[in-house]
């Protein structure tokens, strides 16, 4: 037994860098990953220029916890595979580009009287 064991190390013999290094538990060098920014930015409700006038109009004022029923609605919706939906919610209504998570106008009970909504694909009641 003429190899040497050195303390903190299993095996005998010379050291190479390429023992050295940790094994990697998954191949990331192929895939990019979104910045945390973006991440956050992707999983925010948004409101588009038309939507803030609209809102502002008709005096719609969205709290924070109506922000987040509206969020979990556009997750429920883009579950189900929807491009653009319909929420109702109480005396409101919005409609939503469910991809870009953005609130494209926003309508009161007295806007939604007699109304036709087109060009949506889903719809999601918020009770």
């Amino acid at each position: 037994m003429s190899d040497r064991i050195t303390v903190g190390q299993l095996y005998t013999g010379p050291v190479t860098p390429n023992m050295l290094r940790k094994p990697q538990t998954g191949d990331t060098s192929g895939t990019p990953s979104k910045p945390f920014a973006q991440v956050l930015e992707d999983n925010l409700l948004k409101l588009s220029n038309h939507a803030a006038k609209r809102l502002e109009q008709r005096g719609i004022e969205l709290k924070t916890e109506q922000m987040k029923q509206i969020g979990s609605a556009l997750d429920k919706a883009a579950a189900k595979g929807a491009k653009e939906s319909l929420i109702l919610m109480q005396d409101m209504a919005f409609i939503v580009n469910v991809k870009n998570r953005t609130v494209v106008t926003a309508m009161d009970s007295a806007s939604m009287k007699d109304n036709v909504f087109t060009q949506i694909d889903s719809a999601v009641i918020i009770s």
